[in-house]
């Protein structure tokens, strides 16, 4: 049927796929930096404080000492590219494009910063996207990653008179196409080091140890994942969470505190991954390659290797066709 006279154009029919990742300032600078942790610190999602409390904290101390120190550890990793997460989901966007039919449009944003989640949706829907994943980057559950990233595109899909069809994509920490991706990437940055690691852990990314209490899965699917881990690879982890911050108590054993007790333990040699960051970022280049090997070393240990994340490579977006595939049937047909 064709369109009356002065009909605006349509756009044929398209699936939109939004891979969303934390985020990132947009420079190494203190201003950039200090406009990216306000928006991150100020989501009731991460710091569960009320806000009447937390702002004036916020913004009379954290916002004017904190983005000088953090900017110092952008700029350690910040590549040509620029910041290494925002490189690495853009690649990984790309390489999805085509993966699942010519219907269907992969895109990227971030929780926080730019490209952010309302533009991407908006761009989707322009260009003939009637129905959305949403696909979180996240494999455990945690409120304050899955939850707000979710919340956001909800809350701009709120605002739009004509909304596309929306799904999410649900924690994928015990998905088998996900285990196998991290024992291929275990296995092959293992076999490139040039020494036998003692121990090798599993650092994954900290949280208040209250959101335990509340309800939040999250400390479970990390354990899972580990555990599944080990099974496939035949290999021994140590589960350890990092990042820490503030005064309360966090998910232990902390990863900082184990790295600089193990050369004491006579363990010297030590492989770390990262199974819970879908691309490498600050936590994993600038805490963990570089602040965790200078822990390590100083304390005793001889050899420290940070093994890479899933990031682009095969294996990595192997599985994210597997994962995303899955929740796209009965949009598209099966590949």
């Amino acid at each position: 049927m064709n369109a009356p006279p002065g009909h605006p154009p349509i756009p044929v029919p398209k699936i939109g796929v939004l891979l969303i990742n934390l985020g990132t300032p947009n420079a190494p600078e203190p201003g950039s930096v200090r406009l990216y942790l306000r928006e991150f610190l100020s989501d009731p999602r991460v710091i569960e404080i009320p806000q009447l409390v937390w702002q004036p904290i916020l913004r009379g101390l954290i916002l004017r000492t904190r983005p000088r120190k953090s900017a110092h550890a952008y700029r350690q990793v910040w590549t040509e590219e620029g910041s290494p997460l925002a490189a690495i989901t853009a690649r990984q966007a790309r390489a999805l494009a085509g993966a699942f039919g010519e219907s269907v449009i992969v895109d990227h944003a971030m929780r926080y910063g730019e490209p952010a989640i309302a533009g991407r949706i908006d761009a989707l829907k322009a260009a003939g996207c009637e129905r959305i994943l949403i696909a979180p980057l996240y494999p455990q559950y945690c409120a304050a990653t899955t939850a707000t990233a979710n919340d956001e595109a909800f809350r701009h899909l709120r605002h739009l008179r004509w909304q596309p069809a929306v799904r999410t994509l649900p924690p994928y920490h015990d998905d088998p196409a996900y285990i196998a991706a991290l024992k291929a990437r275990l296995d092959e940055g293992l076999a490139g080091l040039d020494f036998a690691p003692q121990a090798i852990l599993a650092s994954f990314h900290g949280m208040p140890e209250r959101t335990l209490h509340l309800g939040d899965p999250y400390h479970c699917h990390c354990r899972k994942t580990a555990r599944l881990l080990e099974d496939a690879s035949g290999r021994a982890l140590t589960i350890t969470f990092q990042s820490r911050f503030g005064r309360a108590k966090w998910l232990e054993p902390a990863t900082d505190a184990t790295l600089a007790a193990l050369p004491g333990r006579g363990v010297t040699r030590v492989a770390i991954l990262a199974p819970g960051f879908a691309a490498d970022c600050l936590e994993t280049l600038e805490e963990l390659a570089i602040r965790g090997r200078g822990t390590f070393l100083a304390a005793g240990g001889t050899d420290f290797a940070c093994l890479p994340c899933l990031n682009d490579s095969p294996a990595g977006i192997e599985m994210l066709r597997s994962i995303i595939g899955r929740e796209l049937e009965g949009w598209v047909a099966p590949s």
